[in-house]
């Protein structure tokens, strides 16, 4: 039984990476994170953030955001997660200096996260559920959901208010899809 699971498993990873890479406009700018309900693809916006889309391609290049969890997950806002110990207090060690644009934040947009600082932005991203004007031009945007928004809905919620959750799904891999193919 076990067996099967796995190669069923193996056949739907396979199916969505073709699917990702007919609709990949450029597979160099194009992030394929495997959850548990099935692949979320991100087109990056390298135009938009250059320097945060070099840095998320480095890091899932080294595989720091495989087995991440969502640390913060507020229904009906945003899924956060990109901090190494799940506590949404640390991150990969390398802060950048933020990218800000005019790129609003509605659903399935990706931001990079960080402190009251505005060059403080390292490792964690979160995606939005919904459209958000009050983040717009304060957080860098660097992607968008191009696929799988329904496995971002799925991703369990935390607690109201803090968002903090307890039990956390996790990104199961993160990779380039040129590193794929």
């Amino acid at each position: 039984m076990h067996k099967i699971l796995r190669n069923l498993l193996v056949g739907l990873f396979a199916m969505t990476l073709a699917a990702a890479n007919a609709n990949a406009a450029d597979p160099e700018n194009t992030l394929v994170i495997q959850l548990k309900s099935g692949n979320v693809v991100i087109e990056m916006l390298p135009d938009l953030a250059p320097t945060h889309v070099a840095r998320i391609k480095e890091l899932a290049r080294e595989g720091f955001y495989d087995g991440i969890v969502f640390h913060r997950v507020i229904a009906g806002f945003m899924a956060q997660t990109g901090d190494p110990t799940g506590t949404g207090t640390s991150g990969s060690g390398t802060n950048l200096n933020a990218e800000f644009s005019r790129e609003p934040y509605v659903r399935g947009t990706v931001g990079m996260a960080r402190s009251g600082q505005i060059n403080s932005a390292d490792s964690q991203f979160f995606i939005m559920l919904k459209r958000t004007p009050s983040l717009d031009g304060k957080y860098t945007v660097w992607g968008k959901v191009v696929q799988g928004m329904e496995h971002v809905d799925a991703i369990k919620k935390g607690a109201s208010g803090s968002g903090k959750v307890n039990g956390p799904d996790k990104m199961i891999s993160v990779k380039v899809l040129t590193d794929i193919q």
